[in-house]
């Protein structure tokens, strides 16, 4: 089955399909005769799986650890029924603050926000969250992607100070010289390319469009 097939089969576009493979969720064979990504009835009905709870705003770790079967979906329910316990009292409780600045009918200037500011701290102190959560996610996948960027920065470093010594002990021709310099320096291009490429899918992209199944 064609990936087109699938999109229709479940309701979702090849993005979150990629999404999916790349989070280990998902591991379709490929066909011998083309390499081409062949996905089976099984994959659909993984998938449709997945869509779901997805829609249920189960976490990918938690789908990855029932897929591994390292967690039952009757102990990945009664977790996320506690979640989502937890999420109503935090909104109930940005409500009735929300309901507060609202009926208060204070001018914008006038806005006591020093105050707000610190009964939400008090509330964040007791377990309310106040913060963007996928802000939050966000935050922590560029960090990840930075980290692996800059590992491969610095190897592309070491490898153009190497080149840059080694020609100081044995000069070589000056064109053989700047070839060999000038592939470390394309790598990290390329590798500053691909970073921001990344922060672009983070931002809103696979992953942002992912989390909506």
């Amino acid at each position: 089955m064609k990936i087109n097939q699938v999109e229709q089969a479940v309701g979702i576009t090849r993005k979150n399909i990629r999404f999916y493979e790349e989070q280990g969720l998902l591991h379709p064979s490929r066909n011998p005769v083309n390499g081409y990504r062949d996905y089976t009835d099984s994959d659909v009905s993984l998938l449709l799986k997945i869509r779901l709870l997805r829609r249920l705003s189960v976490p990918i770790e938690e789908i990855r650890q029932l897929r591994e079967n390292r967690l039952s979906l009757t102990d990945c329910m009664q977790r996320h029924i506690i979640h989502l316990n937890h999420e109503k009292q935090n909104l109930s409780l940005i409500q009735e603050m929300c309901e507060e600045i609202g009926s208060a009918d204070t001018p914008f200037d006038s806005l006591p926000a020093a105050d707000y500011l610190e009964k939400m701290r008090q509330l964040e102190e007791g377990g309310t969250r106040f913060m963007d959560i996928e802000k939050e996610d966000q935050r922590k996948r560029k960090y990840g992607a930075v980290i692996g960027a800059m590992i491969m920065i610095l190897l592309m470093g070491f490898m153009i100070a190497l080149f840059l010594w080694g020609n100081t002990v044995d000069p070589i021709p000056t064109g053989i010289f700047l070839f060999f310099l000038a592939i470390p320096v394309i790598v990290i291009v390329c590798i500053v390319v691909a970073l921001c490429q990344r922060f672009r899918e983070i931002e809103g992209g696979e992953e942002h469009e992912a989390v909506k199944y």
